[in-house]
């Protein structure tokens, strides 16, 4: 396992809520994060059919195009009853022409389950795989999971993607009621940062 000895990272990322959510995690460590659209990149093009895949492409692209390490993921949902769709997918079961509409991937999701008869409790997964690559090619992976049960109506109106419908194993609440900051201490992504900390910074 590689330590991170360096004093800036950065993260494989458009999204502003992600980084902000990394750079919090890497706080304590006294590493200086930007995100892609600090540098102007564009995404990659994502052509694997795994959450690794997918991450290790955009971490070697932002590597590729910078020079500096960088620090990717990749994230989705798992469903049992729909043999673990949309897994990769899940942010294609969102996009319309008008941009990413998670209430018509929700409806979908469950519309498909009970298309299906799928039983109760109806079992997820929300799943984050982080690829931290270093400019000579080296890259050390972290996956991360959170198990739970997808529920319906939709309940909350807090966090974004399936939050509203995803209930993790232990708790009332679903992700779309939970607090921001409580979720992400529970969190798939919490998971996966949490041996990338113990593997590479710790």
């Amino acid at each position: 396992m590689r330590k991170f000895e360096g004093t800036e990272l950065l993260i494989a990322t458009h999204n502003r809520g992600k980084l902000e959510e990394m750079a919090d995690l890497l706080s304590p460590f006294g590493v200086a994060v930007s995100s892609n659209a600090d540098h102007d990149l564009p995404e990659p093009e994502e052509t694997e059919t795994t959450f690794v895949g997918n991450a290790r492409i955009k971490a070697q692209a932002a590597v590729k195009a910078t020079g500096m390490p960088a620090l990717s993921d990749d994230s989705g949902i798992t469903v049992d009853g729909l043999d673990g769709a949309p897994g990769v997918y899940t942010a294609d079961w969102a996009e319309t022409p008008n941009g990413r509409d998670f209430v018509k991937a929700m409806t979908r999701t469950w519309d498909e389950l009970e298309a299906r008869n799928a039983p109760e409790p109806r079992l997820a997964q929300f799943r984050c795989c982080l690829v931290l690559a270093w400019p000579d090619g080296h890259d050390e992976v972290f996956e991360g999971i959170m198990p739970g049960r997808l529920v319906w109506p939709m309940r909350g109106d807090q966090g974004h993607g399936y939050d509203p419908i995803f209930q993790p194993d232990g708790y009332s609440q679903t992700f779309g009621e939970m607090d921001r900051w409580e979720k992400n201490k529970i969190s798939h992504r919490a998971d996966a940062f949490a041996k990338l900390i113990e593997g590479c910074f710790a």
